[in-house]
């Protein structure tokens, strides 16, 4: 899958973290990139295993 840059934008996440009167530190980009690739990569396999070629809303919240 694709980094965390390629993924998410950092101004956007540290805004986010921000509004919660919080700092952002640096790791913080990697634990979401690897929780995103996760999702990712579940979602894909789900929509193949039902026979689809696209990945819904439910393939990448589904256990």
């Amino acid at each position: 899958m694709a980094n965390a840059s390629d993924l998410c934008v950092k101004s956007k996440i540290k805004e986010a973290i921000k509004t919660q009167e919080l700092n952002c530190a640096g790791d913080v980009f990697d634990a979401l990139d690897s929780v995103i690739n996760t999702c990712l990569t579940q979602g894909a396999a789900r929509a193949k295993a039902n026979g689809r070629k696209t990945v819904k809303g439910h393939d990448i919240f589904a256990s």
